[in-house]
């Protein structure tokens, strides 16, 4: 891991862009979440605060997807990054007597991110080796974990020390410093291809279909892409964090963040375990998912009974082991299997269906949680992803027979050049 960092300098510039920003996206979650529940006292306002965070990738992935495939990725990431900047700052609003521009920001940021995404994962495989994919896969994936766990955890203190207006300004800036570093980057993040290929008009719907289309002659791609839409369903629990931290825990903005931080502990370290599966190929990562999703669901079911912040702490940590690992060894699996001309509208088309549900699940816990309370919905959650792990495991144990010989059969030839 380090000797990819210290040996790729390209890699280790997209990594860094990537790691800043979410640095500051989530100092400004801790405050944007305390502001809205202090403005408005809302189970559902809290959960639609998450949909704000989730569903323009949805909306917006019919377009990002073709674009990340057909335009210069590096320029998109750069220009992404700005805009950011400049949406960031439309948070101070919400602090002045307008808490719904929480939203509008929110939701801006996230719409611009749905380009970033696509382009940021579809361009990694240009940047590394062969041999260095599942290391790279695994940080790209442990990046948002990581800046969860420090970035909610500091966002918090900032917060208290500084003033939520503050933390909104840090976010501003992160995104900045992530444009700064991103030009920096001299290596191209496309593989070779032709100008007529890259100068042909853009077709947002129909070159989405055309990627779907593919997904649907491969088993393992659609097998990747309904693992992680599965992992949506039950992320509805994430929206209930802060109200279980405040309601249940009589928390403030410090018991939130401390509660995303466990998030963050998860997601971080769960790609860093599951390394070694990536290498043991497609087969392994299958099985990995159906595991990991029986393993947050069950995880979550311990926290909606734990008495004491402590122990819910834990036992988010140890729920998001599962759903790091499931999201990393998706994002590696995909690379794997995908051809660099597909490569961005597929991870388009993933986000798009996973933030879908993901939104789904978001308004169905805060509906919920107002009329049954956050721990009865978080059990009900927790039981479904419980659930689709194990129905996902049943529903592809041929896929995972065949994975390899589809792989070796049909993924993009793997890349030999020195980084």
């Amino acid at each position: 891991m380090w000797s990819l960092l210290r040996s790729n300098r390209a890699f280790r510039r997209l990594f860094s862009a990537q790691l800043v920003s979410y640095a500051g996206d989530w100092f400004a979650t801790v405050a944007a979440l305390g502001l809205l529940l202090d403005a408005t006292g809302s189970d559902l306002l809290a959960s639609v605060f998450w949909v704000a965070q989730t569903l323009p990738t949805f909306i917006m992935g019919p377009i990002a997807g073709p674009m990340a495939d057909r335009f210069d990725r590096r320029r998109i990431l750069i220009v992404v990054s700005l805009l950011q900047a400049v949406m960031a700052l439309t948070f101070l609003l919400a602090g002045h007597g307008m808490p719904w521009f929480v939203f509008v920001a929110q939701g801006s940021i996230t719409a611009l991110g749905a380009f970033f995404g696509p382009a940021a994962q579809a361009g990694v495989a240009n940047l590394v080796t062969a041999e260095e994919l599942p290391t790279a896969a695994a940080l790209m994936g442990a990046t948002w974990g990581a800046m969860l766990a420090v970035g909610a955890a500091l966002g918090a203190a900032f917060t208290v020390a500084f003033g939520r207006d503050a933390a909104f300004l840090a976010d501003a800036v992160s995104f900045l410093v992530s444009a700064a570093l991103i030009i920096s980057i001299r290596q191209s993040l496309q593989a070779s291809r032709s100008t007529t290929a890259v100068a042909a008009p853009m077709r947002p719907i129909r070159d989405s279909i055309e990627a779907l289309r593919h997904a649907r002659r491969h088993p393992t791609i659609l097998a990747l892409l309904g693992s992680h839409v599965g992992f949506g369903f039950g992320a509805g629990v994430v929206g209930l964090l802060a109200v279980l931290a405040t309601m249940k825990f009589d928390g403030t903005d410090a018991a939130t963040g401390l509660l995303l931080a466990g998030r963050g502990i998860g997601v971080l370290i769960g790609p860093l375990l599951v390394r070694r599966l990536a290498r043991r190929g497609i087969h392994g990562v299958l099985l990995a998912c159906g595991f990991a999703a029986i393993w947050y669901g069950t995880m979550y079911l311990f926290v909606s009974i734990v008495p004491w912040l402590a122990l819910a702490f834990l036992g988010v940590a140890l729920a998001h082991f599962g759903g790091g690992a499931q999201w990393s060894l998706t994002t590696y699996g995909l690379n794997l299997t995908t051809p660099d001309e597909l490569r961005g509208r597929i991870f388009a088309a993933d986000a798009a269906f996973v933030t879908l549900a993901m939104s789904i699940s978001l308004v169905f816990a805060g509906a919920v949680s107002g009329i049954i309370g956050p721990s009865t919905t978080i059990a009900i959650i927790a039981t479904v992803s419980l659930l689709w792990g194990t129905v996902f495991l049943i529903l592809t144990r041929t896929i995972r027979a065949d994975a390899e010989a589809e792989v070796a059969a049909n993924a993009p030839a793997p890349l030999t050049h020195e980084a």
